[in-house]
């Protein structure tokens, strides 16, 4: 698996923006991935940045129907990247003005 392909997007929530203050950034990454490839990718992707640790976790589709039909919202995985204090900030909506 290629550092490029483990990070797939960031979880842009309330929660995950009230994170942001506290150094904690929320992507969510390859199903397959482990807490040293997205260490080793989010450092690769941005310059600068320091990760200091990385909690993840796995969500489950949740239930959904459509009429008389059912299924399944598909599943991910979620990272939360924790930077250190001497770590730049990772600018995800691009320049601050």
């Amino acid at each position: 698996m290629q550092l490029s392909e483990v990070v797939l997007r960031p979880v842009i929530t309330e929660q995950s923006m009230l994170g942001i203050d506290d150094r904690k950034y929320t992507f969510e990454v390859d199903r397959r991935a482990n807490k040293t490839h997205i260490k080793q990718a989010v450092e690769a992707m941005f310059e600068g940045v320091k990760v200091a640790k990385v909690n993840t976790i796995n969500v489950d589709g949740k239930a959904k129907r459509m009429g008389r039909y059912t299924g399944f919202s598909r599943k991910y995985k979620k990272a939360i990247v924790t930077l250190t204090e001497d770590s730049n900030n990772i600018e995800l909506f691009g320049e601050a003005e």
